[in-house]
C-alpha cells in the first residue's frame, strides 16, 4: 500500500528540508505531537521512498570548483544508452546526468577549477567517448536558485 503522506508529514518534511539536522523533539514541538510520533513518522517514510537519506551539502567555490557548466549530449544510437551512462559515471566532474527529451540523449552538470580544466574535460572525455556523436556546453554564469521542495509551500496539494 502506497504511503499517503497528510498534513503533519508535510510538517516535519518542511522542517527536515531546511534543517535536516534539526532535533527531532524540537519537530515534535512545532507539530505538537510526541518525539517518539516523529521518529515513527520519518521512519515510516524513509520505508515508503519519500525521505532518501540526509547529507551535507558542499560549496563546489569553497573548494575551487568555480566553473558549473551543463552539457548536451547527443548519441550515435539510443539504445547506447545504458553503457555511455556507466563511462559518464566514472567522470568525477559530473555532479548530475539526466536522461531526457528533446534533442539531446542527456543533460550533465559539470563542475571544474576553471576554464582550462573544462576544456580538458570536454577534449579528452566527452569527444573521445564511443557512442557520443555530439555536445553541446552551456556555462553556467551564476546560480540564482537552488532548493528542494518544500511540501508545505511548494507544489504538493492537501486532499
Amino acid at each position: 500500500m502506497k504511503y499517503q503522506i497528510d498534513n503533519v508529514d508535510k510538517q516535519i518534511l518542511s522542517y527536515l528540508v531546511k534543517n535536516a539536522r534539526v532535533p527531532f523533539l524540537e519537530i515534535a514541538r512545532e507539530c505538537n505531537i510526541s518525539g517518539a510520533a516523529i521518529h515513527q513518522r520519518v521512519k515510516k517514510m524513509e520505508d515508503a521512498g519519500i525521505i532518501q537519506g540526509s547529507r551535507f551539502v558542499v560549496n563546489a567555490q569553497a573548494i575551487g570548483l568555480n566553473v558549473c557548466a551543463y552539457i548536451g549530449i547527443t548519441l550515435d544510437h539510443a539504445h547506447k544508452y545504458k553503457a555511455v551512462v556507466k563511462e559518464l559515471a566514472k567522470i568525477p566532474e559530473i555532479t548530475e546526468c539526466s536522461f531526457i527529451t528533446g534533442p539531446y540523449t542527456f543533460f550533465v552538470k559539470v563542475m571544474c577549477t576553471n576554464h582550462q580544466h573544462l576544456m580538458n574535460v570536454l577534449i579528452n572525455t566527452f569527444q573521445n567517448m564511443p557512442g557520443i556523436t555530439k555536445t553541446e556546453t552551456f556555462i553556467s554564469l551564476e546560480q540564482l536558485i537552488d532548493k528542494q521542495i518544500d511540501p508545505i509551500n511548494d507544489c504538493l496539494k492537501v486532499k
